[in-house]
């Protein structure tokens, strides 16, 4: 994964947001293991206690659950991650028609350019 980090907030914040992706996208399954609070400090170039604030705050969203003898796993609670889902997608809607109507677009033009860039998708 790329881990891209900026200056707006919380590094830690940023990196459970990262890997609340990640579960979101099916890359960790429910159920599944997660990587140690170090391997994943490793690879994101941070302290692992700042990894381990992001794995917390993890815990802490119901979207991961820790176990003694297998680390974290992700939940198994699809009610969880459908949320997640629903949260990340909508915040990404949001993004896009503020965007699009700074742009000066119309919702009837925002419609169109969605339809459009559907079809050709499907092509």
């Amino acid at each position: 994964m790329e881990w891209k980090l900026t200056d707006d907030r919380p590094i830690w914040s940023q990196l459970s947001d990262l890997v609340a992706s990640q579960i979101a996208a099916g890359v960790y399954g429910p159920g599944e293991r997660l990587p140690s609070v170090r391997e994943l400090a490793a690879e994101a170039g941070v302290n692992p206690n700042t990894m381990q604030r992001a794995m917390a705050d993890l815990e802490s969203r119901g979207l991961a659950v820790a176990n003694r003898t297998a680390g974290r796993c992700v939940t198994n609670d699809m009610e969880t991650i459908k949320a997640l889902r629903t949260g990340l997608v909508k915040e990404q809607v949001a993004w896009f028609l503020e965007k699009m109507r700074d742009l000066g677009y119309t919702g009837d033009e925002i419609r169109a350019v969605l339809e459009d860039a559907l079809k050709e998708g499907e092509a």
